[in-house]
C-alpha cells in the first residue's frame, strides 16, 4: 500500500481497511510502504486519521518518493518473500501496470487481483480499448496524441471525434490528469497536463449518460452499480469526498439492461485474461447503448469505494470479501504452472486456507502472513 503513485493516499485508505478486515478473520497482517517500509501500530494509526485529502499529493513530493522507493529491495524483505499471500492495495504506477506483479512471480509468492501481463493491459487504456473492441465490448472512439511535446492536430480531434472530448494520461487513474474539453481552444493545455502524468495521451470521444460499474469477483458479475456525483464528472475530489457523489447499489436498470451491463463486464474481464477481483465501468447513454470505459485490476477498497458496495449489495460482508479475493489468489497458478499446479494451490487452501473458518487460516501447515499492498496509491472509481 502507499507507494509513489498520484494516488498513494487513497492506497493507504484501501490497504488498512483490508488490513482490519484480515486481521478480523485471524490472519496476521504486515503492512508494507515500498516508499517507506514496513508500517508499525503507530504508522498505521496516523494515516487513517489523516484520510484522503480532496487532490492528490503533488508531483514534486511524488518524485521524492520515487527516489526513495523500495521496489527494488522488494524480493529481500522477509514480510514479502515469507507471506503466504500479498494482499495488492496498489492501484497505478509499478503497483498496477504488472512491475510488482512480475516481480512477486520471480519469487513464487501468491497475490491478489490479475497476473503481470493481464495488470499492464489493464493499465494501458490504448491496448485495452483494442482487446475490448476485438471481444465485442464496445468502447468510445479516441486517439492518442502525438508522442514528446509534438502539438496536436485540433481539426482531426474534432472531425474524428467531435466535442466534448476526454484528455487522459493512458496509464493513470482516479481521474488525476484528466480534463473534459468542450472548447478547441483549451486541448493543447489539456494534453499539457495529462503528459505530467503519463509519457501517453488519450483523446477520447465523450459519452453521455448514466455512469455504472460492475465488479467481477472471480468469475461471477456482481450487481451492477450507479454513480451519481455532485459534479459533471466523477473527479478525484467526488470520489473520496463523503457527499460529493450517491452511489445506488443495485442501479435502478431493467433486468434485459442489468444482464446486459454484466455481460459486457464479463467479456471485458475475459478479453484482458483478468483475475481475481477487478471493477469494469461503463456509461449507458440516453439510447439505451453501453460503452466501456475501463478495467481496473486493484479496484479501492474505501469507505467510499464501489466494489465493497457492489458486494454488500450481493449479501458479502466487507470482511468475507477480502477473504474471497484472499481465496482466489492462493487458487490461482503461479507464473508458468498448469493446471495440476492449480490444483495444487487449490488443495492447499482447502485444506488449512478456507479464511475465516477456523479463526486462524493456514497454508500447507503454516500461519497465512498477508502483506497488504506493496506500491503505488489507489483506485480509478468509474473514470474516463
Amino acid at each position: 500500500m502507499g507507494g509513489a503513485s498520484a494516488e498513494r493516499d487513497v492506497s493507504f485508505a484501501s490497504g488498512l481497511r483490508i488490513a482490519r478486515a484480515l486481521r478480523s478473520l485471524g490472519h496476521e497482517v504486515t503492512a508494507v510502504d515500498p516508499a517507506g517500509g514496513v508500517l508499525d501500530a503507530a504508522a498505521e494509526a496516523r494515516l487513517l486519521a489523516e484520510g484522503v485529502g480532496t487532490a492528490p499529493p503533488s508531483l514534486d513530493a511524488l518524485a521524492g518518493m520515487g527516489r526513495a522507493s523500495l521496489l527494488s529491495t522488494l524480493l529481500t524483505m522477509p514480510e514479502v518473500t515469507g507471506a503466504d499471500a500479498i494482499f495488492l492495495a496498489l492501484h497505478g504506477g509499478q503497483g498496477e501496470d504488472g512491475t510488482v506483479q512480475a516481480l512477486l512471480d520471480m519469487a513464487g509468492v501468491p497475490y491478489t487481483g490479475s497476473g503481470h501481463l493481464a495488470s499492464a493491459l489493464a493499465m494501458d487504456k490504448d491496448l485495452s480499448k483494442i482487446l475490448f473492441r476485438a471481444a465485442g465490448v464496445a468502447t468510445a472512439e479516441w486517439i492518442m496524441a502525438p508522442a514528446g511535446d509534438e502539438p496536436v492536430n485540433a481539426d482531426e480531434v474534432v472531425e474524428r471525434l467531435g466535442l466534448p472530448v476526454v484528455v487522459k494520461p493512458s496509464k493513470q487513474g482516479s481521474t488525476v490528469g484528466l480534463t473534459v474539453v468542450k472548447e478547441i481552444g483549451a486541448l493543447e493545455a489539456a494534453v499539457t497536463l495529462a503528459r505530467q502524468y503519463d509519457d501517453e495521451v488519450m483523446i477520447e470521444a465523450f459519452v453521455p449518460g448514466r455512469e455504472l460499474t460492475v465488479a467481477v469477483l472471480g468469475d461471477v458479475a456482481l450487481p451492477v452499480g450507479e454513480i451519481i456525483p455532485v459534479k459533471e464528472i466523477y473527479d478525484y475530489e467526488c470520489k473520496y469526498t463523503k457527499g460529493m457523489a450517491r452511489e445506488e447499489f443495485p442501479a435502478q436498470l431493467s433486468l434485459s439492461e442489468t444482464l446486459r451491463a454484466q455481460g459486457q463486464a464479463l467479456l471485458a474481464y475475459q478479453a484482458l485474461k483478468l483475475g481475481g477481483c477487478a471493477r469494469i465501468d461503463f456509461r449507458l447513454t440516453p439510447d439505451g447503448e453501453f460503452f466501456c470505459l475501463e478495467a481496473n485490476t486493484l479496484p479501492g477498497m474505501t469507505e467510499l469505494s464501489l466494489v465493497p458496495q457492489a458486494a454488500a449489495a450481493h449479501g458479502i460482508s466487507f470482511p468475507e470479501l477480502c477473504g474471497r479475493i484472499v481465496e482466489l489468489a492462493l487458487g490461482r497458478p503461479a507464473a508458468g504452472e498448469g493446471t495440476a499446479g492449480a490444483a495444487g494451490a487449490a488443495g492447499a487452501a482447502g485444506a488449512g486456507g478456507n479464511v475465516g473458518s477456523g479463526g486462524t487460516a493456514s497454508r500447507a501447515g503454516r500461519t497465512t502472513r498477508q502483506a497488504a499492498g506493496v506500491d503505488a496509491g489507489a483506485d480509478r472509481e468509474g473514470e474516463w
